[in-house]
Parts: C-alpha cells; sequence; structure tokens
C-alpha cells in the first residue's frame, strides 16, 4: 500500500480549522487546552591553543573530569547535612515525576476524546478512561526507569573506561575513537528511546483508546502493522521532528515579532498551551489520520454511517 504523508496532514489540519474556528469558542479553547495541557506535562558546547586541557597544574585534566564520581561521593560523606538534602530533594523530584506522569497519562485519553469526538469535556473522560490511562502510566513508568538505566550504565562506563584509559598512560588527550564511540552508543539510545516513546503516545495509545484494551495489547496491534510497514513509521518519526523545529522557528519569530510581548503567554504553561492549542490540536489528529491509512480496524474517528438501501416497492 502507498501510505501518504501529506494527505493526512492536511485532514488533521482542516479537521483543526473546523473544531476550533467554526465557530470560534473561547471556553472550548480552555477546556481542550486543559487536556492538550495535562496530556504533554510529560510528555515533553574547546578551541585550541591556550584552552587545551592538559595535565598543567592551572588547568582542568582528564584525570579531574574522570575523578568526579570519586570526589563527589568523598565530598558527600565529609558533608551528610549536603547528602541528605540532596537525597531528600531527589525523592522529592522522582515523586513529583512519577505523579505528573500518572496524570499525563490519563490527560492522553481526555485529549484524544476531545479529538476524536469533538467533545468539550474534562470530568467525564477523566473517569471513564482511568483504566486506560492507569495501564498506559505503567508503561510510561517501565519506559523512563529503563531509559534512566542505560544512561545510567552508558556514564558509568564512560568514567570509569575514561579513567582507566588515563590511568594507563593514554595520551592526556584521550583517544577520539573512544569520545565517538560513546556519543555513537548515546545517539543510539536516544533515537530508540524517542521512537518508543512517539510510538507509545500517538498510536500505541490511540489504539487503546479505540478498542479499550491493555497497553500491552496496543503494542502488539501496532507492532503487527509496524512489522510490515516500518519505513513509513520512521519516515513519520522525522517528519514529526522536522515539524516540531519549524514549530520552534515560528515561536521564536513571532515573539521577536512582538517584540518579546509573545515570549510572555509562553512562559506559563497551561496559558502557552492554549494559545498554541491549534498545532497541538493538529498533531494529535495528524496521528490519527496516518493511522487510518491501515485499515478500517485502525481507524480512530466514528465514520458516519452509510446510507441505509430504499425499501423494495412491491
Amino acid at each position: 500500500m502507498a501510505v501518504q504523508f501529506m494527505e493526512p496532514l492536511t485532514s488533521a489540519w482542516n479537521r483543526m480549522k473546523i473544531a476550533l474556528f467554526k465557530p470560534f469558542d473561547i471556553h472550548k479553547w480552555f477546556v481542550v487546552g486543559f487536556n492538550a495541557f495535562l496530556a504533554g506535562l510529560m510528555g515533553a558546547s574547546n578551541g585550541g591553543g591556550g584552552s587545551r586541557w592538559t595535565r598543567g597544574r592551572d588547568h582542568t585534566t582528564f584525570s579531574d573530569v574522570f575523578a568526579f564520581p570519586r570526589t563527589a561521593w568523598d565530598w558527600l560523606m565529609s558533608n551528610p547535612g549536603w547528602a541528605i538534602a540532596i537525597l531528600f530533594g531527589a525523592v522529592v523530584a522522582i515523586a513529583v515525576i512519577v505523579v505528573l506522569t500518572w496524570a499525563s497519562s490519563r490527560g492522553v485519553f481526555m485529549f484524544l476524546e476531545s479529538v476524536v469526538r469533538d467533545r468539550v469535556e474534562i470530568a467525564k473522560p477523566w473517569r471513564e478512561y482511568q483504566k486506560e490511562g492507569n495501564s498506559l502510566f505503567v508503561w510510561r513508568l517501565f519506559l523512563g526507569i529503563a531509559s534512566f538505566a542505560a544512561f545510567g550504565l552508558i556514564i558509568a562506563f564512560f568514567f570509569a573506561r575514561g579513567a582507566d584509559l588515563y590511568a594507563r598512560g593514554i595520551d592526556p588527550d584521550l583517544p577520539i575513537a573512544f569520545f565517538l564511540g560513546v556519543g555513537l552508543v548515546t545517539f543510539a539510545v536516544v533515537l530508540i528511546w524517542g521512537y518508543i516513546a512517539l510510538f507509545l503516545k500517538d498510536f500505541v495509545a490511540p489504539l487503546m483508546y479505540r478498542n479499550r484494551i491493555s497497553c500491552g495489547a496496543a503494542w502488539k496491534l501496532f507492532l503487527g502493522i509496524f512489522r510490515k510497514n516500518p519505513f513509513p513509521f520512521i519516515g513519520y518519526g522525522i517528519l514529526i521532528f522536522l515539524l516540531m523545529i519549524a514549530f520552534a522557528i515560528a515561536v521564536v519569530l513571532a515573539g521577536v515579532a512582538t517584540c518579546c510581548v509573545g515570549f510572555l503567554f509562553l512562559v506559563i504553561p497551561y496559558v502557552s498551551t492554549v494559545v498554541t492549542l491549534p498545532v497541538w490540536y493538529a498533531y494529535r489528529a495528524f496521528s490519527l489520520e496516518f493511522l487510518a491509512q491501515f485499515g478500517p480496524e485502525y481507524d480512530v474517528f466514528p465514520r458516519p454511517a452509510a446510507p441505509a438501501a430504499p425499501a423494495p416497492t412491491v
């Protein structure tokens, strides 16, 4: 099958214009904007010469860099008050992230309800999609823990292997291959993590919403079509990345054109979502229109029923 990109994007844009501008209803913007805001909570630079890192007494060396974990640990052990404060702050931060992830997971289905059925509601979809929201939350929490562990291993390898190379008398400017290798592995992890998070939000969650199933069951449905059409979905991710860059540039230009007054609205999270709601609405609708190309069983939007056949005349 020929998978389209511009056609579903155009359909999503037209759907957004009808929902938000025909007619324009400020109350609807604030309600749907709240659902979009909730759904998006987690969802989310030395040259040469004198600045060169050396073994010199007055310069920072690679040895200092790779000794940072040991230095930090020694400092914490000698400052128990600060160690307790930092640990407490970390626990609070983790708790806040977990709560926001839980609320955002429920918000994903609230925003889907607003876009799919053009409903202006908050409390009802919050209650109705409790089961699906909790299932999505568990998967997002697992993904966060897995990504944290992966990046932690990369950081641990970087410091341990780098310190070992330096201790063995390797040139003070450690081999470029070491940094390049760590950088490529980090890039690969970021890329894989980004695609998993994108597919989870843009395709798996809609399948959960449509079929009222768990996240695991929705992953099975999505992977069934992904195995047959991997390149269109990879291309979708690239397109979304380019569209987000274009959106960021447009926001900067709009802020500058308004003598930075526009930036005042963008620093307030909920208000910024309401102001830029057409973008988030069209983006949500685009993922649904794109998914619908793969068959009626993946179409989330309710389609008008076919007209009944005329009764036979006697």
